[in-house]
């Protein structure tokens, strides 16, 4: 059964498909059965590209726990990124440091 689990969000960057990278339009995440992986439900993120075919796409499907330990890495990569923009970049105030003022 399906679990209508969708999250669009925009997004900005770049994929790749084979050979060719192109420029993405949004990140869709959801949560419902594997189409690929030998797995039941899955964590889908979809990376497209709306204004382009339909091959414009890189997609993965993740375990839960897979997923899990994602977020964990983009949030320690995200305040890392930050502190280095605001301390070393010099372009801003560190997140951490914002709340504590």
């Amino acid at each position: 059964m399906c679990t209508s689990i969708v999250e669009i969000v925009q997004a900005e960057g770049m994929a790749k498909r084979g050979n060719e990278w192109f420029p993405l339009t949004q990140a869709v995440v959801a949560y419902d059965h594997a189409r690929h992986a030998p797995l039941a439900d899955v964590i889908t993120l979809d990376f497209i590209n709306a204004s382009l075919d339909p091959g414009a796409r890189a997609g993965v499907e993740l375990t839960l726990e897979c997923a899990k330990a994602l977020r964990t890495a983009l949030d320690r990569a995200i305040i890392a990124a930050e502190f280095e923009e605001a301390e070393v970049r010099g372009k801003g105030a560190a997140p951490g440091r914002a709340r504590a003022a």
